[in-house]
């Protein structure tokens, strides 16, 4: 590699084999992912995927998938963009079909998951509609199975977070709104999904570093988040004799439409730059651990279990 000094006084064509050798190529075996700070920029909620810049990353180009998963059908809540997104596309890769919820608004990231399931040669449903409605919940679950003829992994994923200041701005009205999307939604699918899982089943749920550590800003979020992870541990005592493993993913900052749709735009540049990483995650670097908790050749002996994933923060740990 060129010394500081030499640098200065490389021609044009040597410039350009040096940046090469200092960055390699995402197929090298190295990954590289963007670096903060990122743009700046917000979007009203819920963010469309579609519309930031940089794209999150969520092909995972040097991930080769194995049938792990092959014959499996997944219903994914909150598929349509970000992690669930990843998720989908990896199940895809692994063989297995997969049914995606999200709200009408975000038809057109969803649109998008389809078109990269189908791409990794497998079959996806889109089900628009709200997880915090029961009904709705048990009608999505419905659709899948009627579809495909069976149902074999739940990811409760969908999620909305919405920052404040203070307890005293925090509305009962978005106090409701987020226990009933981040918390009943996920009691709903849970509930409509094991009528259908058999023996070998398994039932994820996303939760998130501020459900171990908290978050001075997201009180109700992390209250949720936090709830999530005693279900999981509840739910898989309960569902063990049953052959149906529970586990949860707890991310730290990831780049997805979420956090786009809930930050000032200068704050959206910064995130994850306070990680001892330096960025936040792309969601295909979260996506393989969904593949891990699901596949029975993985992860067969593991329910119960909270993996955090937070950019080399150890605390919550």
């Amino acid at each position: 590699m060129p010394t500081k000094s030499s640098r200065k006084i490389l021609g044009k064509s040597e410039k350009k084999t040096a940046s090469v050798m200092q960055f390699p190529s995402r197929n090298t075996g190295q990954q590289q992912e963007p670096k903060s700070p990122l743009p700046a920029q917000h979007q009203p909620r819920p963010g469309i995927e579609a519309k930031m810049k940089p794209r999150p990353r969520y092909e995972a180009p040097l991930y080769k998938g194995s049938e792990k998963l092959k014959d499996k059908v997944a219903l994914i809540t909150g598929g349509d963009s970000g992690i669930g997104r990843a998720v989908a596309v990896l199940y895809a890769r692994e063989s297995a079909h997969v049914a995606i919820v999200y709200l009408p608004e975000e038809q057109q990231d969803a649109e998008e998951t389809k078109l990269a399931v189908e791409r990794e040669g497998r079959e996806c449903l889109l089900i628009p509609g709200d997880v915090s409605d029961a009904a709705f919940c048990r009608r999505a679950v419905v659709q899948t199975v009627r579809r495909f003829g069976q149902l074999d992994i739940l990811v409760n994923n969908a999620a909305y977070q919405h920052r404040q200041e203070s307890l005293e701005k925090l509305s009962e009205e978005q106090l409701e709104k987020t226990f009933r999307t981040n918390v009943f939604g996920y009691f709903y699918m849970a509930k409509a999904a094991i009528q259908h899982m058999k023996p070998g089943g398994a039932i994820l749920n996303t939760s998130s570093e501020t459900g171990l550590e908290g978050n001075k800003q997201l009180l109700d979020y992390s209250a949720t988040k936090g709830a999530i992870n005693a279900f999981s541990k509840s739910l898989a005592q309960n569902l063990v004799d049953r052959g149906i493993r529970v586990n949860a993913v707890a991310p730290g900052p990831v780049w997805t439409p979420l956090n786009v749709a809930d930050k000032p735009a200068e704050e959206v540049g910064k995130h994850g730059q306070d990680t001892p990483l330096g960025r936040p995650a792309q969601p295909e670097e979260i996506a393989p651990a969904y593949v891990f908790f699901a596949a029975e050749v993985c992860s067969s002996y593991i329910t119960g279990e909270v993996l955090s994933i937070m950019g080399g923060e150890t605390t919550a740990a």
